[in-house]
């Protein structure tokens, strides 16, 4: 099995604060690891956490998002899942079902 740590986790678990929320899926991720689940921080994740760790000028942050990624494992983006996101988004709209605004870069569909 493969875990794929979208925005939201990943973002709570690379949190240096020590929210119950936070704690709560740091736990999550560490029982996954203990049971041998693979997981893996999706490079358009790890963007969407991190340009605004940068904004928001959080340092330690950054920090623990790097940390996290180098001690589960980081997906890159490739040419293939990048053309596959593009057609699923195109379906997506076709049908009338869009995931994001038009204007929006909507990582989802890439993740």
């Amino acid at each position: 099995m493969i875990v794929l740590l979208d925005a939201g986790p990943l973002g709570l678990v690379s949190n240096p604060r020590m929210s119950d929320e936070a704690e709560n899926c740091r736990s999550w991720l560490e029982s996954l690891i203990r049971n041998r689940v693979t997981v893996l921080v999706p490079e358009i994740a790890d963007y969407e956490v991190r340009r605004e760790l940068l904004r928001a000028n959080r340092p330690r942050g950054i920090h623990r998002l790097d940390t996290v990624a180098a001690a589960i494992g980081y997906l890159p983006l490739t040419t293939s899942a990048m053309r596959r996101a593009a057609q699923l988004w195109a379906e997506s709209r076709q049908r009338g079902r869009p995931t994001a605004p038009d204007t929006a870069l909507d990582g989802d569909v890439i993740l």
